[in-house]
């Protein structure tokens, strides 16, 4: 990735005259919550996101320069994602990144071991050793870390919020889920779930709800006290950014147009509705509570407004099912789909290596103009990912009777 894809950026962006500055991900918040929480200044307004650019790219953005790039970069999270930032505003940003270099890395470590004590799957040391080697040795994660995404952390908050749940640690989980929506757009599929899951039980589930709620609240209000309006200014900020980012579409719109992709994303949340609704008696603490979790965080991926490969750590714990059941899938009548399905998924990594072992060999300029190779199957990995599952799910269903807690 160093060598080849991030020395193909620079060549390009040296031929092309476009800007490169520090890009990290993080920046437009951290800059965002040092300005509200330090000098009272509007995260969203254009003077703020013209200093973000500077930091950013290296200069503000100029629309008369045709080579520049079209993301502005803006701050466009929920406000209350600067009291997750506050403890780091006092920082230089060089102190912020290195500690995030650490964070990053071991929240990851974090939700491979969290998923696997969730699917109850207790793997030999050595494999999962590998299997943590291979999720930061991904390109999903790598990019995530190179661009030090706060995906990383709403994944992490994600996993262990699910952590709670099967312990039974209600209202804590409640808080963790509120927290990880810093990225609405990840969680929501998820949260109505969870929140159908609790009021199908409500005596016994009640205190998630409240712990949502509760924390929710407080979130909301404390960034309504030092940005009023701020609801107003975070709706605009999204509305501006679908406009001019051209990866705010999601993999179906990208696929087979906006008005098909719409009407299919429509289709498979009504499906995600219909099972949802079949699995809503399930009891925390069974396995089918945590394969309904995997599944909603997959199809999120595929219907999610944003084409990122970061965005696939979602798919972690659906792969980590995958693998641990796969000889229930291999000895399936739909072999030949659950084949094809892993040979999408493992192709970034064989496609990488081979790159890699040729880069050894040829000059590095020709080697750069192969970076794509990797990134080739990265559309269709989460729609084999959900594919994969939905025969697992399948199986499962017809295997297992659900565990009610609600009487009937």
């Amino acid at each position: 990735m160093r060598y080849i894809l991030i020395e193909h950026q620079k060549t390009e962006a040296a031929l092309h005259g476009i800007p490169r500055g520090n890009l990290s991900d993080l920046y437009p918040r951290w800059l965002g919550a040092r300005e509200l929480l330090l000098h009272h200044r509007d995260p969203y307004s254009p003077e703020v996101t013209r200093e973000i650019q500077t930091g950013y790219y290296g200069r503000p953005l100029d629309p008369a320069r045709p080579n520049d790039p079209k993301d502005q970069q803006a701050f466009a999270y929920p406000a209350y994602v600067v009291f997750l930032l506050a403890p780091t505003v006092p920082l230089p940003f060089s102190a912020v990144q290195t500690g995030f270099r650490w964070l990053l890395p071991a929240l990851t470590i974090g939700n491979v071991l969290l998923w696997l004590r969730l699917l109850r799957w207790r793997p030999s040391c050595w494999t999962t050793a590998s299997m943590i080697v291979l999720t930061l040795g991904s390109f999903q994660v790598l990019q995530a870390i190179k661009l030090q995404q706060l995906t990383l952390v709403v994944a992490a908050l994600i996993a262990a919020c699910a952590a709670l749940l099967v312990r039974g640690n209600l209202a804590l989980a409640g808080v963790l889920l509120a927290l990880a929506t810093i990225k609405p757009q990840l969680v929501l599929p998820l949260t109505m779930w969870l929140l159908l899951w609790a009021v199908s039980d409500w005596r016994r589930c009640q205190n998630f709800v409240w712990g949502f709620l509760s924390t929710l609240a407080v979130l909301f209000f404390a960034a309504e006290y030092v940005l009023p309006r701020w609801l107003a200014r975070f709706h605009q900020a999204i509305t501006a950014y679908r406009q001019y980012n051209d990866g705010a579409g999601s993999l179906l719109d990208v696929l087979i147009t906006p008005p098909w992709g719409h009407a299919l994303a429509a289709l498979i949340l009504l499906a995600l509705a219909f099972i949802g609704w079949r699995f809503r008696p399930t009891s925390n603490d069974s396995p089918s509570f945590t394969l309904m979790i995997a599944f909603i965080l997959a199809v999120t991926v595929v219907i999610v407004p944003k084409i990122a490969p970061y965005n696939q750590i979602l798919l972690l714990p659906a792969v980590l099912l995958l693998v641990r059941d796969w000889r229930i899938l291999w000895s399936h009548r739909m072999r030949a789909v659950f084949i094809a399905c892993a040979a999408i998924s493992v192709w970034p990594w064989l496609a990488a290596t081979a790159l890699a072992i040729v880069f050894l060999g040829l000059p590095s300029s020709t080697i750069q103009q192969a970076w794509a190779i990797p990134l080739w199957m990265s559309l269709a990995i989460p729609f084999a990912v959900v594919l994969a599952l939905c025969i697992r799910l399948r199986e499962f269903n017809r295997s297992t009777t659900i565990r009610p807690v609600l009487s009937i």
